[in-house]
């Protein structure tokens, strides 16, 4: 986000709370506020100033927020409420756009998933994700706060931080490959998911992030693709690699939602469709790794 918006805008700060080793390529064109999201006197430092907050931060992984679903409400509701808290205060009108998911649908009854479709979700990470979104909706009835939700699929590609390990599957699956080992597959790997490219990303969340109504979209391919067909994508374009199919482990099986396919028709409507085909995302990802900047 912040390599995309570097130049484009007449002033960019990035909150980072610890490391700036992601931001280094562009801290000339970037104020760096080192900050906690938990923190609401270091927030209101933040945001001052500000028009548009692109609220990335927080803590990702279902399986994880299973665990220890404590830390995930806390990191995740807890920094919302802390930045609406900052924001409110301050006497110019904030956007907020904030990163939702597709978990908030839980296991939906009907594909491919629409925004007004029920809500519910199947682990304390999906409904952290939207008690936020409700949070959004109830501070810009008290407070006029404007605000636009991505509800984003599977975003996947080139990445500072690496492969994580319970969230980011996609890209855990790319790093393995490229590394020659085998794939891991749950069950037969029939699942189908959406998965979309980080570049697509970034272009939704700017379009977002520039408009001035209360916005709640969804942020994906449109298009399901098996877990099973993806691994052999994955394998092919890298030229190494295997696929070792497994039984599901408990906790996965707990928040798996099965299928999954986006309707994206409220995006295309503001003027976004996702661009970069999936063959092409895996194979850029894939440089990334290989030669990493």
């Amino acid at each position: 986000m912040v390599r995309y918006l570097a130049g484009k805008t007449r002033r960019l700060v990035a909150v980072a709370r610890g490391s700036t080793t992601a931001l280094h390529p562009h801290l000339r064109e970037v104020e760096v506020v080192l900050a906690d999201v938990s923190v609401e006197s270091q927030m209101e430092q933040a945001v001052a100033g500000i028009d548009v907050v692109i609220h990335l931060a927080g803590h990702s992984g279902a399986a994880s927020s299973l665990r220890d679903p404590f830390y995930d409400l806390k990191e995740n509701v807890g920094g919302v409420i802390t930045l609406l808290e900052a924001v409110r205060k301050h006497d110019h009108p904030v956007r907020v756009v904030f990163p939702g998911s597709r978990l908030e649908y839980g296991r939906p009854k009907a594909l491919p998933a629409a925004e007004n479709d029920q809500l519910r979700p199947v682990s304390p990470y999906g409904v952290n994700k939207l008690t936020c979104e409700m949070y959004l909706d109830l501070y810009s009835r008290l407070y006029g706060v404007s605000y636009a939700v991505a509800r984003i699929t599977n975003p996947y590609g080139p990445s500072v931080g690496g492969p994580a390990r319970e969230y980011n599957v996609f890209n855990r699956l790319i790093a393995t490959a490229a590394a020659g080992d085998a794939i891991t597959i749950y069950g037969k790997g029939q699942q189908l998911r959406d998965y979309v490219y980080v570049d697509d990303v970034i272009e939704a969340l700017a379009l977002l992030a520039a408009g001035d109504d209360n916005t709640v979209a969804n942020v994906g391919a449109g298009v399901g693709i098996s877990m099973a067909a993806a691994a052999e994508t994955i394998v092919r374009i890298a030229g190494r690699g295997s696929i070792e199919y497994i039984p599901w482990p408990q906790a996965a099986r707990q928040v798996e939602t099965g299928d999954f396919v986006a309707d994206i028709t409220r995006m295309r409507a503001l003027g976004w469709s996702p661009i970069t085909t999936l063959e092409e995302g895996i194979r850029r990802t894939l440089d990334s790794i290989e030669t990493p900047t």
